[in-house]
């Protein structure tokens, strides 16, 4: 389940970086960009790199906020063992619970 999830977050944070990195840069030189008003000692190609892994975590966030807040009550509050597994002082210690 948890790989399934990882999916729905990393392939559209992945498949959003590139289009961001195709409009951004379609508008913006990589040999234009400064840090702290200096120029950025980085080759083009480096830059291309860093922007979309940036832009990359940046959608990933979002896609990883946005399944978060997706889930149900249900799987939010629900316990993976099973009643009679559970530790002493649980409140989801009965069956009737679950």
């Amino acid at each position: 389940m948890l790989a399934q999830r990882m999916m729905w977050i990393i392939w559209p944070a992945f498949l959003l970086a590139g289009v961001l990195e195709i409009v951004v840069f379609a508008m913006v030189d990589p040999e234009d960009m400064q840090w702290a008003g200096q120029p950025i000692d980085i080759s083009r190609q480096g830059i291309y790199t860093l922007s979309f892994f940036a832009f990359w975590i940046v959608c990933a966030a979002s896609s990883a906020l946005t399944t978060l807040l997706s889930a149900s009550p249900f799987e939010v509050n629900r316990c993976p063992m099973v009643p009679t597994e559970r530790p002493d002082g649980c409140p989801k210690q009965e069956s009737c619970c679950d």
